[in-house]
């Protein structure tokens, strides 16, 4: 549920913030206006830019999109013929003389709607000959729709007026589906790039949107390279299975640290018995676990998992005194905490065969954790100051476990 909620919060904003600064380019029109030519060669250099760096990192999604705006840009900028070719319902776009068939418009909602459904694979693979592909089964799709369609119009058009909506509507709508359910089913920010792409591409063929198509595929591109740059970045500081900035992250904070801070280690206790026992699959749960209470510190504490089942909380500015009811308090949260699993100690393969049906055991079980914590000392350096909290950390685990020392 929580990821959930954060998918949606991340796709509203998203497109809330897109759709600012369209207002807003819109509104202050006369500072742009000048540099209206230099934008067209602006629009070469952030595609480039964005392919390459978006490769660079593994987000071949992102790539592939700026491929197509600059493929679309060019064939809107200069007029390409093939484009008239499916005259099925033209629009003429905000400047007049450049035309819009239904057929481009079916071909870049049936182009966001695959984008939003395949994974991130490296462009220097096999996998770039199926996305290739994938760009002709999109656009011959689009146009044996409208060719449908138009069939449909033809012989029905009298009994069923509703049939002008199949054309453009109907797809429309469909996508727009699937690109929310994948929006709230994960919060990353390739489905909200793609939310607001499409909602981009909608208000210009409605011509809602009053602005040159070069400055419109500017925006839109970079967009898609902050979201690169965004996404690399949590890709280099956060930890991919807890979600909590990861050891490079806490080394970053140490160089912003003053004199004056609280250092807690914390390690979940049996952790090696419960993964024999358990499996890494619920031993990856509890990580989870612990790591969504850690993250619900206060007293300024940042959160970091250090490795394995370690965790580093920082208080900047703070002393034992005023941390420590605080770092109790989060371990008794997770003490507290009773964790349905669904898979029992199984000891050996025909066992777990057997529990895999619909009637598995389920079995209610809780994990503790012991917090080491040490204050700076003057002239003490962060790894000193570590290495103390992580000796209190050992005291704890030597006087019983679950429990917070110094």
């Amino acid at each position: 549920m929580l990821a959930q909620l954060q998918g949606i919060k991340t796709t509203l904003v998203s497109i809330i913030t897109v759709c600012l600064v369209f207002f807003l380019i819109t509104q202050l029109s006369s500072y742009w206006q000048p540099w209206l030519d230099a934008s067209q060669t602006l629009v070469y250099i952030l595609a480039v830019v964005t392919f390459l760096f978006a490769a660079q990192f593994s987000r071949s999604r992102f790539s592939l999109l700026a491929v197509f705006w600059l493929l679309l840009y060019l064939s809107l900028e200069y007029k390409f013929t093939w484009l008239s070719q499916a005259d099925l319902g033209l629009v003429t776009l905000t400047n007049g003389d450049i035309r819009q068939s239904s057929w481009l418009m079916l071909i870049g909602i049936f182009w966001l709607g695959a984008l939003s459904l395949i994974k991130n694979r490296g462009l220097l693979s096999v996998h770039s000959l199926t996305r290739i592909l994938l760009f002709f089964i999109v656009i011959g799709l689009a146009y044996v729709w409208l060719w449908a369609v138009a069939i449909l119009q033809q012989n029905y058009q009298a009994q069923y007026g509703w049939l002008a909506y199949f054309a453009i509507e109907l797809p429309i709508l469909l996508t727009s589906l699937l690109v929310c359910w994948k929006s709230i089913k994960s919060a990353n920010l390739f489905a909200s790039a793609v939310a607001s792409t499409l909602i981009i591409w909608c208000l210009y063929y409605y011509q809602l949107l009053q602005l040159p198509w070069s400055i419109t595929v500017a925006v839109l591109l970079c967009h898609y390279l902050l979201a690169v740059i965004i996404d690399s970045y949590f890709l280099a500081y956060r930890d991919e299975l807890t979600e909590l900035p990861s050891r490079r992250a806490l080394q970053q904070l140490v160089l912003s640290l003053g004199r004056n801070y609280t250092v807690a280690m914390l390690d979940v206790d049996h952790f090696k018995k419960f993964n024999d026992t358990y499996g890494h699959d619920i031993g990856d749960q509890v990580l989870k676990l612990v790591a969504s209470k850690l993250a619900k510190v206060k007293s300024g504490g940042r959160v970091f998992r250090y490795g394995g089942e370690e965790f580093t909380v920082v208080f900047p500015r703070k002393s034992i005194e005023q941390t420590w009811h605080e770092l109790d308090q989060l371990r008794q949260a997770i003490a507290d905490y009773q964790m349905v699993i669904r898979q029992p100690q199984r000891k050996n393969k025909e066992a777990r065969n057997k529990g895999k049906g619909k009637n598995a055991e389920m079995k209610t079980v809780s994990v503790t954790i012991s917090i080491g914590v040490a204050m700076r000392e003057p002239k003490q350096s962060f790894e000193q100051v570590l290495k103390a909290s992580d000796q209190a950390l050992y005291r704890a685990k030597k006087a019983g476990r679950n429990k917070v020392c110094e």
